[in-house]
């Protein structure tokens, strides 16, 4: 008889006999393709996500810097328009890796296709990082092209590298978990821009941008330090321009324990199915 059509014995092994995947390599293959889909959305439609907050920043420069710059003249010992650069930069990174997460992650939940990933083998540490990797690209791509706009209104040089760079990552991190958590609470496209329009944007502007809290009166500059965003704005002008108004050890401390905490409220209500199971 011929051996065609034969099966070997070990063919028929119950499924519950085979060796299984390895829970961490579901996990590694998970979050590579919730990267891929992040980085090919901010890529794809780069013209909403990347060309705007430069056009935005560049009217900054040339009102703020070109303009009124000239009648401020130096504050703490470097041009106005040098000494902006650094806060434009960030600001752009903040609001930036807050809205890609905050309406990818929203979608998700509008389209149905989150639950897809919530009974799946994946963790939520994976979920989460995922999303937060995506915010993180268009943060940083979007601070490096405002940077290349900085630098046809003023010279922009960099006096401590690793310690702009890892602030910069740093607080694209904050912001993109803070951009899910928002996600995770929001139920329609309104609830999505409440956080950014009357909380995030007045920290911002009122974070040391375009001012040094050296001009406000004692009361108001006790105000400001209780603004995280200051921290954060003053640890990437010390990374650039080696100035700061805030100690550079407190604004770090502060600026991890906003990663610790923002990341573990955010696994904490994946966890809870806050704002998903209903």
């Amino acid at each position: 008889m011929s051996d065609l059509g034969r099966t070997a014995p070990e063919d028929f092994a119950p499924v519950g006999d085979r060796p299984p995947a390895s829970l961490l390599m579901i996990n590694a293959i998970g979050l590579s393709t919730i990267v891929k889909k992040e980085v090919r959305r901010v890529l794809r439609i780069w013209l909403q996500t990347i060309v705007p907050p430069a056009i935005t920043m560049t009217l900054y420069f040339i009102i703020f810097g070109s303009l009124i710059g000239r009648r401020v003249g130096d504050m703490e010992g470097v041009p106005y328009t040098t000494f902006i650069a650094p806060g434009l930069i960030m600001m752009s990174v903040i609001t930036n890796s807050f809205g890609n997460v905050v309406s990818s992650f929203f979608s998700g939940k509008l389209q149905l296709h989150l639950e897809e990933m919530l009974v799946s083998p994946l963790s939520y540490v994976t979920i989460v990082l995922g999303y937060v990797a995506g915010g993180v690209v268009r943060g940083v791509l979007v601070g490096a092209l405002v940077t290349v706009v900085a630098m046809f209104f003023t010279d922009i040089y960099v006096v401590h590298p690793l310690t702009t760079l890892v602030t910069v990552l740093l607080t694209a991190v904050i912001f993109s978990v803070a951009g899910l958590i928002n996600a995770i609470f929001a139920r329609t496209f309104d609830d999505i821009t409440i956080i950014p329009t009357f909380l995030l944007t007045p920290l911002t502007y009122l974070g040391g941008v375009f001012f040094s809290i050296s001009l406000l009166s004692p009361f108001w500059q006790k105000v400001a330090l209780a603004n995280p965003i200051l921290y954060m704005v003053n640890a990437f002008r010390y990374g650039m321009l080696g100035k700061s108004d805030v100690d550079v050890g407190t604004a770090y401390a502060i600026i991890v324990a906003g990663v610790a905490v923002m990341f573990a409220t955010a696994l904490y209500l994946l966890h809870r199915g806050t704002g998903i199971r209903h």
